[in-house]
């Protein structure tokens, strides 16, 4: 694909500027900023992958992966503003399903060890896991809004942190995972997945684009499951004081 062919694509951009402006939508400004930046990120990146490649240094790699991590933490950490620590907490979160999920591909050998095979699979698997840190804020945000009295009721009876929030804990972990599985249950019946779909493309064979991608779903669920498990038993405690009692009712 040429640039030249590439600019045609700017007709995806013109449909929804001219229905949101035909329907007064006011999404035109945030339609064309977020189509810059995308322009100007994936052009970066790319040049940034080429340097990578071509270096074949694990230093450039890791790097690489850390600035995934640091991206990704700051940016749902937002959704999580009112909660102490969310920071480190989410960044500690993603960093252990990067290092698990990797520890698997490469401990196994199921991957080479080289960047061409790590970076897109960890940005996959870390921006994944992001979205599903998010999905689990907002969850856990309105369980704990809805079941505000429930949960000081448990603690006055002489419940624990831990005992008041269980289930709501639990409610958002099962949440934030049910889009993951759902997906995985229409795959390739619905929908062709994004990697399997760009390797048929490039030209490689559509069995081993089909392997590739049954690689990526399986770490993927695992993805979903560490980043809400961890995450929310990172953060519960901070709902409470030492003495036990709830003090931080609002988490997003």
């Amino acid at each position: 694909m040429t640039y030249t062919t590439l600019s045609l694509t700017l007709i995806f951009i013109l449909i929804p500027l001219i229905l949101s402006k035909t329907l007064k939508l006011g999404l035109e400004k945030d339609t064309i900023i977020a189509t810059i930046r995308s322009v100007v990120q994936l052009l970066a990146v790319g040049y940034v992958l080429k340097f990578i490649f071509d270096a074949s240094s694990p230093i450039y790699m890791i790097l690489m992966i850390v600035l995934m991590i640091v991206v990704a933490t700051l940016n749902a950490s937002k959704k999580g503003k009112n909660i102490p620590g969310v920071v480190w907490k989410l960044g500690l979160t993603l960093a252990i399903v990067e290092l698990v999920t990797q520890g698997v591909l490469l401990g196994f050998h199921i991957i080479p060890i080289a960047p061409q095979y790590i970076i897109p699979i960890s940005g996959m698997l870390i921006g994944n896991a992001m979205v599903l840190s998010i999905l689990f804020l907002n969850r856990f945000s309105s369980e704990i809004e809805a079941n505000e009295h429930e949960i000081e009721l448990i603690l006055s009876l002489g419940g624990t942190p831990k005992q008041a929030v269980h289930r709501h804990l639990t409610n958002a972990i099962k949440a934030s995972m049910i889009p993951t599985i759902e997906a995985q249950k229409t795959i390739g019946l619905v929908q062709l997945p994004g990697m399997m779909s760009g390797q048929i493309i490039g030209g490689a064979d559509p069995i081993q684009a089909v392997q590739f991608q049954i690689l990526i779903v399986f770490a993927l669920l695992t993805c979903a499951t560490l980043s809400s498990i961890i995450f929310g038993f990172l953060i519960y405690p901070t709902l409470f004081n030492e003495r036990m009692q709830m003090i931080n009712k609002a988490i997003t």
